[in-house]
């Protein structure tokens, strides 16, 4: 498989592997952190990874939304099927947006941890797409 048979599915595999890798990982860190700077510690570790899972998982579904804008429907569409509403997609990111930030600021306020760990939580994401492109990159898919 190369980039030009890259479909929509195939991006939504990686952007579901990449959560689930967020998952492992935040399990993977949570011992440590608890170990080493206590159960507040541990949550900033599990709130940077979820707001990190959010994300990678609102993306997937903006981008769906917009794919599925972008292509003519053919003459295999099931009759009444509906594609995926952008303005849904862009008002449910923004608000995801909002909540984050609320997130945040409470979490950092009442919360004695440390923000290193929640940090390593938000950049879970960023470190479960670099290892998914690498797996792209391996397979010669990019």
């Amino acid at each position: 498989m190369d980039l030009a048979n890259f479909s929509d599915a195939d991006a939504r595999a990686v952007i579901a592997r990449s959560v689930r890798l967020v998952v492992i990982l935040a399990v993977v860190a949570l011992v440590p952190a608890w170990w080493k700077g206590g159960w507040q510690t541990a949550l900033l570790l599990l709130i940077g990874a979820a707001i990190s899972a959010t994300g990678l998982w609102e993306w997937r579904r903006l981008m769906t939304a917009l794919t599925a804008r972008m292509e003519p429907l053919s003459g295999e569409h099931i009759v009444g099927a509906r594609r995926p509403s952008v303005g849904f997609a862009l008002a449910g990111f923004f608000l995801r947006l909002f909540v984050v930030m609320a997130v945040l600021y409470v979490s950092l306020k009442y919360l004695n941890g440390s923000a290193m760990a929640l940090a390593a939580g938000l950049a879970m994401g960023v470190v479960a797409l670099t290892i998914e492109s690498l797996r792209l990159l391996r397979n010669g898919l990019i």
